[in-house]
This record gives structure tokens, C-alpha cells and sequence, in this order.
């Protein structure tokens, strides 16, 4: 006979029955095989090409913006090795009219959304310039608050909805931002409102020196979102294809009005947090450095592709001979752009100054022009 325990009351057993309900999902292994046939989206080769493409160039950006950080030609930057699936094939899902609201270390995504890539390593800067969208770009500059773009994507989707757009707002954080309130507020507030939003949390195991075991005690941090009403998903991050229909999914019933949805993307930085200081090696073990570089994004794609025949050594030797040519233009645009003053601070900020900033700005005229 049953116990009333068992028939009445045990909330463990519900905590366990949810917890085990969030089964990672993918597509790829980590051989470049098949593993899921029917949840394959069937891209075609060209795109499947572009894809990969995208995740190369973007590797090779990160080598470089790493190398011109250490030459001090660079300002804030945060590696992005071993999220290019997490990353880029999300982005892949998207549509040029949804705005990309991306967290710091989201910079790859909102460069292929057409922000120039001058303009990019401005921002790294600290360049007013970097933060000048052009027209038609729709993207924010990357947050540096942990979690503050949650609730501007709520924000965001909710004025797409009242507008009547087929679009969605995406944004990212990581493990750790998901710790924030702005965290919950942001995807409490799109579920209730049932907006067009698409919430990103790319489990890279670590916010900062903090694993991800000590971060939350929840098993998953996809089961986040059902407490927010949100249909949430655990995906390997490190496989393209199961990011980019994961992302898809998302997309396409949110523009159907059937609002937000929070994709957990389990994936890996190999470098470190930024590049201001940060020691990996202090906090991870090179085990574990090495099993993750057995998943690598960029190996597991190359694989795929190569067995289908549509990708070799030489047209990747194109893309990162054509990615070392732009970086290289970008760079030198950079460093031609003027240099930044305080007047073009005061300038910019306000339509109409109120009168402190009027002196200030009569101050500061009058010493730049000696």
C-alpha cells in the first residue's frame, strides 16, 4: 500500500519528474554524424556552406581581436572560441528585420547583422563611433550590465507586438546572467505580455571563475523558463544544426503570436572571460579544457560538410585569407577615425542640453580649442 506521502504530498517527486524532462537536444554528434534524421533541417548547401563560413571567419576574428587586444589596439574584449554554434547559428535563424540585443561577448552575431566591423572594434574601444548604428542595422550595442538586455528585449518585442510585426527581439547572457533579476523580470514580463522575444542563455559552464554547479541549484537552467510560462529547451550548444532549428522553432511561433520562448545553449569559452586579467587555468583543469575541445563546433561542422562534400582545406583557406584582409582594412578604419573628445560626449547626449551641460560644454570648448 501506498504511503500518504506517496499519495498526498511529495514535492521532490515533482521536482525530479520536471528536472528529468529537459533531455539535451541535438542533431550532430561530435564525429559530424546524423543522430536525429527528423529533427535535421535540410539546409541546403549553400546555406550549410554560409553557416560554416561564418563560424570560420568568426574564429579567426576572435584570434585577431585576442592578438590586437595584448598589442593595445583593442579595449574590452571577450573571447568567443567554441560559441560560434551557440552564436552564429542562432543569428542564422534570424531575419534581417528582428533586432539583436546582445550581451558583451556578443559581438559576432551583431557584425553578420550588418553592424560594420570598424565600427565593432570602436565599440571595444570605448568610442562614442562604435555605438552609432547605422540605419537599417537593427541592434543594440552590447550590454555590459549582466542581464540588463532581458528586460530591453521584452521591451523591444513589446513594441513589435503593439506594432503588428512579423519580427522578434533575440538576446543572449550567459550561466552567470541568469543569476540576475533582470534575468527573471525580463522573461516574467514576455510571458505574461506574450511577446516576440527569444531568450538565449549560452551555458558556457563558467561566469567568470564560477561554475555553473554553483551557480543555481536547478539541474537545468532552461527549467528557468517554464516557471516564467516560457517553452524552454536544453540544446548541445557546440552543434549548429540543433542551435539553428532550436532558434527556428523559437522564431516562427513567436511571429505566430505565441510568444517567448528560452533556449539553453550548453557549450564552452576556451579563452577566458575577457581579456582584462582573467586566468582560466586557475579555475578549470586542462582535462576538461581537452574533452570539450573534442566537441568543438568548428571540427564537428568541418566533418559534415566534408562528408558531403561541400567543404575542404581550400575554400577554408579562403575564408580565413578573405577574414585576415577585412579585419586588417577595419582596423586601419579604426584607427583613422577622430579622436574622441568630451565635447562630442556633450554633443550627443541630449537634443537640447540642460545648463549644466551648457557650461560644461563652454568649459571644455574653450580647453580643446589651446
Amino acid at each position: 500500500m501506498a504511503s500518504n506521502k506517496e499519495k498526498q504530498f511529495d514535492p521532490m517527486k515533482t521536482l525530479h519528474e520536471i528536472e528529468e524532462k529537459f533531455e539535451m537536444f541535438q542533431i550532430l554528434n561530435e564525429e559530424g554524424e546524423i543522430v536525429n534524421e527528423q529533427a535535421n533541417p535540410n539546409l541546403s548547401d549553400e546555406d550549410l556552406v554560409e553557416l560554416m563560413s561564418r563560424m570560420v571567419y568568426t574564429r579567426i576574428l576572435d584570434q585577431r581581436s585576442i592578438s590586437l587586444n595584448r598589442q593595445g589596439r583593442l579595449g574590452f574584449y571577450a573571447p568567443t572560441a567554441g560559441q560560434e554554434a551557440s552564436q552564429l547559428a542562432s543569428h542564422f535563424a534570424c531575419e534581417k528585420e528582428d533586432f539583436i540585443l546582445p550581451g558583451y561577448r556578443d559581438v559576432p552575431q551583431i557584425v553578420w547583422h550588418g553592424l560594420p566591423l570598424w565600427q565593432a572594434f570602436l565599440f571595444s574601444r570605448g568610442h562614442f563611433m562604435g555605438n552609432q548604428i547605422p540605419e537599417g542595422v537593427n541592434v543594440f550595442p552590447p550590454q555590459i550590465i549582466i542581464g540588463a538586455q532581458f528586460i530591453q528585449a521584452a521591451g523591444v518585442a513589446l513594441g513589435m507586438q503593439k506594432r503588428g510585426k512579423k519580427s522578434i527581439a533575440i538576446t543572449y547572457t550567459g550561466d552567470g546572467g541568469s543569476s540576475q533579476g533582470d534575468f527573471y523580470e525580463g522573461i516574467n514580463f514576455a510571458g505574461a505580455f506574450r511577446v516576440p522575444a527569444v531568450f538565449i542563455v549560452q551555458n558556457n559552464q563558467y561566469a567568470i571563475s564560477t561554475p555553473r554547479e554553483l551557480q543555481t541549484a536547478a539541474k537545468t537552467i532552461a527549467q528557468k523558463g517554464i516557471a516564467a510560462g516560457l517553452p524552454s529547451i536544453v540544446v548541445d550548444g557546440m552543434d549548429p544544426l540543433a542551435v539553428y532549428v532550436a532558434t527556428k522553432d523559437a522564431r516562427d511561433r513567436a511571429v505566430k503570436g505565441e510568444g517567448p520562448s528560452l533556449i539553453e545553449t550548453v557549450c564552452y569559452r576556451y579563452g577566458p572571460h575577457t581579456m582584462a586579467g582573467d586566468d582560466p587555468t586557475r579555475y578549470r583543469t586542462s582535462e576538461t579544457d581537452s574533452e570539450w575541445e573534442k566537441k568543438d563546433p568548428l571540427v564537428r561542422f568541418r566533418k559534415y560538410l566534408e562528408g558531403k562534400g561541400i567543404w575542404s582545406e581550400e575554400k577554408e583557406a579562403e575564408v580565413i585569407e578573405r577574414a585576415k584582409e577585412e579585419i586588417k582594412d577595419a582596423i586601419k578604419k579604426a584607427d583613422a577615425a577622430p579622436k574622441q573628445k568630451v565635447t562630442d560626449l556633450i554633443n550627443i547626449m541630449y537634443e537640447e542640453n540642460p545648463y549644466n551641460l551648457d557650461e560644461q560644454l563652454a568649459y571644455y570648448t574653450e580647453k580643446e580649442s589651446k
